[in-house]
Protein backbone atom coordinates (compact mmCIF):
# COMPACT_ATOMS: atom_id res chain seq x y z
CA UNK A 1 0.00 0.00 0.00
CA UNK A 2 1.58 3.54 -1.48
CA UNK A 3 -1.34 6.10 -0.28
CA UNK A 4 -4.65 5.71 1.81
CA UNK A 5 -7.22 8.29 2.23
CA UNK A 6 -10.42 7.24 3.92
CA UNK A 7 -13.15 8.87 5.97
CA UNK A 8 -15.91 7.18 8.57
CA UNK A 9 -18.61 9.88 8.91
CA UNK A 10 -22.19 10.68 8.74
CA UNK A 11 -21.61 13.80 7.24
CA UNK A 12 -19.10 12.00 3.95
CA UNK A 13 -20.58 12.61 0.63
CA UNK A 14 -19.12 10.20 -2.14
CA UNK A 15 -20.04 12.77 -4.69
CA UNK A 16 -18.22 15.39 -3.23
CA UNK A 17 -15.27 13.93 -2.01
CA UNK A 18 -14.62 10.62 -3.88
CA UNK A 19 -12.77 12.20 -6.65
CA UNK A 20 -10.80 14.68 -4.35
CA UNK A 21 -9.51 11.56 -2.31
CA UNK A 22 -8.62 10.01 -5.48
CA UNK A 23 -6.00 13.00 -6.87
CA UNK A 24 -4.79 13.07 -3.33
CA UNK A 25 -3.73 9.63 -2.83
CA UNK A 26 -2.26 9.22 -6.35
CA UNK A 27 -0.35 12.62 -5.86
CA UNK A 28 0.86 11.11 -2.01
CA UNK A 29 1.71 7.67 -3.87
CA UNK A 30 3.49 10.17 -7.23
CA UNK A 31 1.73 8.18 -9.14
CA UNK A 32 0.01 9.34 -12.48
CA UNK A 33 -3.23 7.62 -13.25
CA UNK A 34 -1.39 6.00 -16.52
CA UNK A 35 0.93 3.93 -14.38
CA UNK A 36 -2.45 2.15 -13.15
CA UNK A 37 -2.81 -1.66 -14.25
CA UNK A 38 -6.76 -1.94 -12.90
CA UNK A 39 -8.44 -0.70 -10.55
CA UNK A 40 -10.40 -2.55 -7.72
CA UNK A 41 -13.66 -1.40 -6.15
CA UNK A 42 -15.85 -2.85 -3.01
CA UNK A 43 -18.88 -3.98 -4.69
CA UNK A 44 -21.26 -4.40 -1.70
CA UNK A 45 -23.66 -4.82 0.04
CA UNK A 46 -23.67 -1.52 1.73
CA UNK A 47 -25.16 1.92 1.03
CA UNK A 48 -26.84 1.86 -2.56
CA UNK A 49 -25.93 6.18 -3.00
CA UNK A 50 -22.26 5.41 -1.80
CA UNK A 51 -22.03 2.07 -3.67
CA UNK A 52 -23.50 3.82 -7.20
CA UNK A 53 -20.97 6.45 -6.92
CA UNK A 54 -17.92 4.43 -6.25
CA UNK A 55 -18.89 1.87 -8.93
CA UNK A 56 -19.30 4.48 -11.36
CA UNK A 57 -15.69 6.24 -10.57
CA UNK A 58 -14.17 2.79 -10.45
CA UNK A 59 -15.92 2.05 -13.99
CA UNK A 60 -15.11 5.89 -14.96
CA UNK A 61 -11.20 5.27 -14.94
CA UNK A 62 -11.81 1.62 -16.37
CA UNK A 63 -12.99 3.45 -19.71
CA UNK A 64 -10.70 6.07 -19.87
CA UNK A 65 -7.55 3.86 -19.93
CA UNK A 66 -8.88 0.66 -20.78
CA UNK A 67 -8.20 -0.66 -17.32
CA UNK A 68 -9.38 -4.10 -16.25
CA UNK A 69 -11.98 -3.67 -13.30
CA UNK A 70 -12.28 -5.81 -10.07
CA UNK A 71 -14.75 -6.05 -7.62
CA UNK A 72 -14.66 -7.63 -4.33
CA UNK A 73 -17.33 -8.67 -1.51
CA UNK A 74 -17.38 -5.41 1.09
CA UNK A 75 -18.04 -8.18 3.84
CA UNK A 76 -15.08 -10.08 3.15
CA UNK A 77 -12.85 -6.69 2.89
CA UNK A 78 -14.28 -6.42 6.72
CA UNK A 79 -13.08 -9.81 7.69
CA UNK A 80 -9.37 -9.42 6.31
CA UNK A 81 -9.17 -7.30 9.43
CA UNK A 82 -9.66 -10.54 12.05
CA UNK A 83 -6.17 -12.09 12.37
CA UNK A 84 -6.45 -15.17 14.29
CA UNK A 85 -5.97 -18.44 13.56
CA UNK A 86 -7.83 -19.92 16.37
CA UNK A 87 -10.78 -22.26 14.80
CA UNK A 88 -13.74 -19.88 14.46
CA UNK A 89 -16.45 -18.90 12.91
CA UNK A 90 -16.76 -14.87 11.74
CA UNK A 91 -19.91 -13.32 11.01
CA UNK A 92 -19.46 -10.15 9.19
CA UNK A 93 -22.27 -7.88 9.30
CA UNK A 94 -23.02 -4.10 7.95
CA UNK A 95 -26.70 -2.78 9.20
CA UNK A 96 -29.51 -2.99 7.24
CA UNK A 97 -33.02 -1.87 8.10
CA UNK A 98 -34.41 -2.27 11.51
CA UNK A 99 -33.54 -5.35 12.98
CA UNK A 100 -31.98 -7.01 9.93
CA UNK A 101 -28.43 -7.37 8.58
CA UNK A 102 -26.10 -8.22 5.69
CA UNK A 103 -23.75 -11.23 6.95
CA UNK A 104 -21.54 -13.78 5.49
CA UNK A 105 -19.97 -16.71 6.83
CA UNK A 106 -16.68 -17.34 7.27
CA UNK A 107 -14.31 -19.63 8.82
CA UNK A 108 -11.04 -18.64 10.63
CA UNK A 109 -8.79 -18.96 6.60
CA UNK A 110 -11.34 -16.69 5.55
CA UNK A 111 -12.76 -19.52 3.29
CA UNK A 112 -16.87 -18.60 2.67
CA UNK A 113 -19.15 -20.91 4.58
CA UNK A 114 -22.09 -19.15 3.69
CA UNK A 115 -22.52 -16.54 1.00
CA UNK A 116 -23.61 -12.48 1.63
CA UNK A 117 -27.05 -13.18 2.76
CA UNK A 118 -30.05 -10.66 4.51
CA UNK A 119 -30.98 -11.75 7.89
CA UNK A 120 -33.26 -10.11 9.85
CA UNK A 121 -32.19 -10.98 13.29
CA UNK A 122 -34.17 -13.20 16.33
CA UNK A 123 -33.13 -15.99 18.80
CA UNK A 124 -33.09 -18.70 15.86
CA UNK A 125 -30.60 -16.79 13.63
CA UNK A 126 -27.46 -18.54 12.75
CA UNK A 127 -28.79 -21.45 14.77
CA UNK A 128 -27.80 -24.18 11.69
CA UNK A 129 -24.20 -23.45 13.04
CA UNK A 130 -21.89 -24.94 15.77
CA UNK A 131 -21.79 -23.34 19.00
CA UNK A 132 -18.67 -25.56 20.04
CA UNK A 133 -16.68 -22.88 18.11
CA UNK A 134 -15.78 -19.21 18.80
CA UNK A 135 -18.43 -16.98 16.83
CA UNK A 136 -16.52 -13.26 16.05
CA UNK A 137 -19.20 -11.04 15.56
CA UNK A 138 -17.77 -7.41 13.36
CA UNK A 139 -18.81 -4.62 11.22
CA UNK A 140 -21.56 -1.94 12.43
CA UNK A 141 -24.52 -4.70 12.33
CA UNK A 142 -22.91 -6.94 14.92
CA UNK A 143 -24.44 -3.94 17.72
CA UNK A 144 -28.09 -5.34 16.47
CA UNK A 145 -27.05 -8.45 17.71
CA UNK A 146 -26.20 -8.06 21.45
CA UNK A 147 -29.92 -6.87 21.84
CA UNK A 148 -30.79 -10.82 20.56
CA UNK A 149 -27.59 -13.05 21.42
CA UNK A 150 -26.08 -13.60 24.88
CA UNK A 151 -23.95 -15.98 24.86
CA UNK A 152 -20.47 -17.06 25.68
CA UNK A 153 -19.44 -18.65 22.19
CA UNK A 154 -19.94 -15.05 21.10
CA UNK A 155 -16.89 -12.78 20.91
CA UNK A 156 -18.01 -9.41 19.81
CA UNK A 157 -15.46 -7.19 18.17
CA UNK A 158 -16.46 -3.70 18.56
CA UNK A 159 -12.70 -2.71 16.74
CA UNK A 160 -14.00 -3.98 13.86
CA UNK A 161 -16.51 -1.56 12.46
CA UNK A 162 -15.74 -0.69 8.34
CA UNK A 163 -13.87 -2.38 5.51
CA UNK A 164 -10.99 -0.74 4.44
CA UNK A 165 -9.21 -0.67 1.20
CA UNK A 166 -6.00 -1.62 3.10
CA UNK A 167 -7.85 -4.77 3.80
CA UNK A 168 -8.92 -5.07 -0.02
CA UNK A 169 -5.62 -4.98 -1.13
CA UNK A 170 -4.79 -9.17 -0.71
CA UNK A 171 -8.29 -9.64 -2.46
CA UNK A 172 -7.99 -7.62 -5.34
CA UNK A 173 -4.18 -8.88 -5.44
CA UNK A 174 -5.48 -12.49 -5.85
CA UNK A 175 -8.26 -11.69 -8.30
CA UNK A 176 -5.62 -9.39 -10.49
CA UNK A 177 -2.99 -12.94 -10.46
CA UNK A 178 -6.18 -14.75 -11.33
CA UNK A 179 -7.48 -12.03 -13.97
CA UNK A 180 -10.97 -12.21 -12.42
CA UNK A 181 -11.89 -9.23 -13.90
CA UNK A 182 -15.45 -7.54 -14.19
CA UNK A 183 -17.20 -6.75 -17.83
CA UNK A 184 -16.63 -2.64 -17.60
CA UNK A 185 -19.85 -2.26 -19.32
CA UNK A 186 -21.94 -4.16 -17.61
CA UNK A 187 -20.85 -4.33 -13.87
CA UNK A 188 -23.25 -3.23 -11.17
CA UNK A 189 -23.39 -3.18 -7.74
CA UNK A 190 -24.30 -6.00 -5.72
CA UNK A 191 -26.85 -3.97 -3.59
CA UNK A 192 -28.53 -7.82 -2.11
CA UNK A 193 -31.70 -5.83 -1.88
CA UNK A 194 -33.73 -3.61 -3.99
CA UNK A 195 -33.46 0.12 -3.30
CA UNK A 196 -36.19 1.87 -1.42
CA UNK A 197 -37.36 4.98 -0.10
CA UNK A 198 -39.57 6.07 2.69
CA UNK A 199 -42.19 8.99 1.06
CA UNK A 200 -42.33 11.81 3.30
CA UNK A 201 -45.80 12.19 5.25
CA UNK A 202 -47.82 15.64 4.41
CA UNK A 203 -50.20 17.26 6.77
CA UNK A 204 -50.62 15.84 9.80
Amino acid sequence: MLALKEHHSEQFSHSEQLHSFIQEVLKEAQLEMSALAAVAVSKGPGSYTGLRIGVAAAKGICFALDLPLIAVNSLQILSEKFQDNNQALLFPMFDARRMEVYVMILNEKKEVVKPTFAEVLTTESFNEFPTNVQWIFMGEGAQKCKEVFDASHIDYRSDIQHPSAAEMIPLAWRAFQDKKFEDVAYFEPFYLKDFYTTAKKIGG
